[in-house]
């Protein structure tokens, strides 16, 4: 590619046309006022809770630009519907990227859809940052794929912690397990597996799903039959409020753990709507953002933020709506590293910018700071546990790594 690219630089000058190579002083998306940024999100679909995030982030950007903006440039946040389909996240990408002539792509949602324009989006130098993962390829396949990270905690790490806690307090327990058949769903019952270390044989049975199913009543009725009495959902809104749904039917009370994508306080309200509040009280799962509905929090610093930005920018947006303090969070981390960039950014500068994180996001539990270097592709690498209690998700623990 850079041997091509050298080949077609002087042709170009020599008949005049411009040149702008990935990290040059060209880059697209970038003005003397402006920074265009673009994301595939699910904007409709079966997974459009998610749309919060890149609404949320665009609320706190339309903070920042009316307090000056980035260097004096304002943020443009295009994002635009992938109906959480890959094969769309692919298409709209390339538009983003060739049409709109975006400068990065920032905050896409989906660990399959990252996946799938990683190596587009690599080949043209194009930063693909902050996306709405936790993969552990993001951060270890970095060299191949330098201009890619994650924002999301490592999903492993976040299943070894959830194996870490079993094995410290319920060593007994016999283990069922239900996952999203991908990288997302491998990936953190690898983790789970690697937590638990030689309790993993307390793995009794193991269940997947596809995005297509309608309903999760075969794979929870199998894992009933397994005599489990813990059960580890390991899946995004719907089919976590999907698998409540087919334990509720069953009559079933194991102890349930579920992964910190599916714990939006909706997800919640849906299931205890339709089936009591039995069934949620002390489920556990973990969370590296504050909790914008803790009465303790009411005077923090970035709740009191992400409450003002709310009302001024998304005032139809619900508070409880945890999705939306993700994407500020996201943003900020953004803002952070385009001001780092310089006053005149690269495409390669900010990457750099990117690589060199060590800041303290208002929006994330107090200790849990965002740090990148050039070997470092985790930016978030500790969370805290939560179990829910009366209503509502509470902190207990310190904090935890999960790199």
């Amino acid at each position: 590619m850079r041997r091509l690219a050298l080949i077609l630089v002087p042709v170009a000058l020599a008949i005049g046309l411009p040149v702008a190579l990935a990290g040059s002083a060209g880059d697209p998306g970038l003005t003397n006022d402006t920074i265009l940024l673009g994301a595939t999100v699910p904007l409709s679909g079966d997974e459009v809770a998610y749309a919060a995030v890149a609404r949320g982030a665009n609320a706190y950007f339309q903070y920042v630009n009316d307090r000056g903006g980035v260097r004096g440039r304002t943020i443009r946040y295009l994002y635009v519907d992938d109906v959480y389909d890959p094969s769309e996240t692919v298409r709209k990408t390339r538009e983003l990227v060739e049409d709109e002539k975006v400068f990065a792509i920032f905050n896409s949602v989906g660990t399959e859809h990252a996946l799938a324009v990683r190596p587009y989006l690599n080949q043209l130098g194009v930063p693909q940052l902050f996306v709405g993962s936790g993969l552990s390829a993001l951060a270890l396949e970095r060299r191949q794929y330098k201009w890619s990270m994650g924002f999301l905690p490592r999903f492993a790490g976040e299943g070894a912690l959830y194996g870490r806690y079993i094995k410290r307090t319920r060593p007994k327990s016999r283990i069922a397990v239900l996952h999203e058949d991908s990288e997302y769903g491998e990936d953190m019952f690898t983790g789970l597996r690697a937590g638990l270390g030689t309790l993993s044989s307390r793995i009794t049975a193991v269940q997947t799903y596809k995005l297509s199913d309608t309903d999760l009543n075969a794979q929870i009725a199998r894992l009933r039959a397994s005599h489990a009495d813990t059960v580890m959902i390991f899946a995004l809104p719907t089919q976590t409020i999907q698998a409540f749904l087919a334990i509720h039917k069953l009559g079933w009370r194991p102890r349930i753990f579920v992964n910190s994508v599916s714990i939006d306080p909706f997800v919640m309200d849906v299931v205890q709507r339709n089936t009591g509040k039995k069934l949620v009280e002390g489920v556990i799962s973990s969370q590296f953002l504050k909790d914008p509905t803790d009465p303790a929090l009411a005077r923090d610093p970035g709740v009191k933020l992400y409450k003002q930005v709310l009302r001024r920018y998304l005032p139809d947006a619900k508070v409880r709506e945890v999705a939306n303090l993700y994407g500020m969070a996201a943003a900020f981390t953004m803002v952070d590293a385009l001001r780092r960039a310089g006053a005149q950014p690269t495409r390669a500068s900010l990457l750099r910018a990117a690589t060199h994180l060590n800041e303290r996001n208002p929006f994330l539990v107090k200790g849990v700071t965002v740090r990148t270097g050039p070997n470092d592709y985790y930016p978030v690498e500790r969370t805290r546990m939560l179990r829910f209690h009366s209503g509502r998700w509470r902190q207990f623990g310190g904090l935890a790594g999960v790199r």
